[in-house]
């Protein structure tokens, strides 16, 4: 076993418990995992602050929007924002997407959220449970960096986002499908180039 299981196993321990507890709330981690996960971001940390702020200001906001019968899950990387969940009609669907296209500093949405009932305690801790063996197995993954992908689970549909290559979005998307459990996967990914990634290795090796 490599030493970085650990490390792998708190964070998705982490996870799991947040995720089960709500599928929407931040999640909070060991200042030295949290300062691992910042460090090895793809993201500038100017972008990960905003990202939270995103996310808080959405989930201040959508209460009131989206109703008391509306599950909507919201989260965000280098500030595009992705939306899941379930909502009670299209009028609200629509309406949703309206108030975080508004929140200052969203580049762009993925709108994925479902007409529909929300889902049930059951299901959501199904999803939690997904999303951690996925994580698993992209750290488990040796040629692709786990930390670089944002994973988040629906009634069994995987969303993948991150700032990766096409070659490590087709694998990461991939090793994904191949969990049990796992009924579809979508790729929410902002693509870069593997140049922007040597840069992005070389300065964390000068500053590390």
């Amino acid at each position: 076993m490599s030493k970085a299981r650990p490390l792998t196993l708190a964070v998705v321990a982490a996870v799991l418990a947040s995720s089960t507890l709500s599928a929407c709330a931040p999640i909070l981690v060991g200042g030295a995992v949290a300062g691992t996960i910042a460090a090895s971001d793809r993201r500038t940390f100017g972008a990960q602050t905003e990202d939270k702020s995103i996310v808080v200001k959405a989930e201040v906001k959508l209460p009131n929007i989206a109703g008391k019968s509306s599950h909507v899950n919201v989260n965000s990387f280098n500030r595009r924002v992705l939306l899941t969940g379930e909502v009670p009609d299209e009028e609200t669907k629509a309406k949703v997407e309206r108030e975080v296209r508004g929140i200052e500093g969203v580049m762009d949405v993925t709108n994925e959220l479902e007409v529909g009932f929300s889902s049930s305690y059951t299901s959501r801790s199904n999803d939690a449970l997904i999303t951690s063996k996925v994580k698993l197995s992209l750290a488990d993954a040796k040629d692709i960096s786990a930390n670089s992908f944002k994973v988040i689970t629906e009634k069994g549909a995987v969303f993948l986002m991150g700032r990766v290559t096409q070659r490590e979005g087709t694998q990461a998307a991939d090793i994904a499908r191949g969990v049990r459990g796992v009924t579809k996967v979508v790729k929410v990914f902002e693509y870069i180039t593997d140049d922007e990634v040597k840069q992005y290795q070389s300065s964390q090796a000068s500053q590390g």
